[in-house]
């Protein structure tokens, strides 16, 4: 234990704590850090925090924490590290942390493990065609027919990765033992390191054309914004199938719509724009989508690996080292 312990606050919603941070975490994270788990901030100007921030040099922020405006800096002006035990920090952080000099800390590489892992399934399971096989047989209680089956199957299936995000390139690591032929598209990569990564460099266009299965894993910034518009959507081939566990933006609503309710497409969609979708939207209940509610991410027993992440990165701090999984303000251009 460090001869001074550096002072903490919890800030988010104070559902998430205990997932986060389970008996052994939390033990481990006091022992580094003067924090008290009875205390979880949801708003920074709430007198009850006052004394608490006021001391804080830490903040250790989740969903649902306030944002860290001027107003919050002001209530907490010894704070010089916010250890974020969730994903993106685009909502929660804006330009007054980085002018005061604060590092910022991310638990998103770990978010991002579960994330490529639902995806890997899905690209096998749709590469199976195993959705369309369920709704033929619950229907018709019968076994396929070899005519039926005849373009089912995963040996050299065409996967189109769009973005080499952390998400992105955990997934082309868990693709490598698989008979797949996989694409990527990603401005910043070239031929090379696409190479390294077990993967052929494609322009966007060209892998939504020679893909199978295109799968998004791009950041929501202006650039990618609607990024698979109606052309872009018209390029994948007939029958092909897009998967969306980034954000429901970089896709057109309206185009997606047309090309699933059409059957030309299919489609697993973990996001939507937007979302929730509306009740009466017809994707709920087409048979070529398999819609689930924003799962892909950390859940359940998944949530302890990002106060892990957290718990070492306040270690590092109390031993005088360097963040791990430091954001940095100019990478905010391209990342989530």
């Amino acid at each position: 234990m460090p001869a001074t312990r550096p002072t903490a606050v919890f800030a988010m919603d104070p559902v998430h704590l205990p997932r986060l941070f389970p008996p052994h975490l939390m033990t481990r994270l006091r022992e580094t850090v003067a924090v008290n788990p009875a205390l979880v901030v949801r708003d920074f100007a709430d007198p009850a925090a006052t004394p608490a921030l006021a001391d804080a040099e830490i903040l250790i922020t989740g969903w649902g924490s306030p944002h860290l405006d001027h107003h919050a800096l002001a209530a907490a002006p010894g704070l010089r590290t916010v250890l974020h035990a969730a994903g993106s920090v685009r909502s929660l952080v804006g330009q007054d942390v980085w002018a005061h000099g604060i590092s910022v800390s991310s638990a998103v590489t770990g978010n991002a493990l579960p994330v490529a892992e639902y995806t890997l399934a899905m690209i096998l399971l749709t590469g199976k065609d195993a959705f369309t096989h369920r709704e033929r047989f619950r229907a018709g209680r019968t076994h396929p027919t070899p005519a039926e089956t005849a373009h089912t199957g995963n040996v050299g299936r065409r996967v189109g990765v769009i973005g080499a995000s952390r998400v992105g390139r955990r997934l082309l690591e868990l693709l490598r033992p698989f008979d797949l032929t996989v694409l990527l598209h990603d401005p910043y990569v070239g031929a090379a390191e696409a190479a390294s990564l077990g993967a052929e460099s494609l322009p966007l266009d060209q892998l939504l054309a020679h893909s199978d299965i295109v799968t998004l894993h791009a950041p929501d910034i202006p650039e990618t914004h609607r990024i698979l518009d109606a052309g872009r959507l018209a390029l994948i081939r007939d029958g092909g199938v897009l998967i969306n566990t980034s954000r429901g933006a970089l896709i057109d609503p309206d185009a997606l719509t047309e090309e699933l309710v059409s059957g030309r497409l299919s489609a697993v969609l973990d996001v939507t724009e937007p979302e929730p979708l509306p009740a009466h939207s017809p994707l709920y209940d087409l048979p070529n989508v398999f819609l689930t509610p924003h799962i892909a991410g950390s859940l359940g027993n998944e949530l302890q690996r990002l106060g892990l992440i957290v718990t070492e990165e306040a270690e590092r701090l109390a031993s005088g080292g360097t963040l791990a999984h430091e954001v940095r303000v100019g990478d905010l251009g391209r990342v989530a």
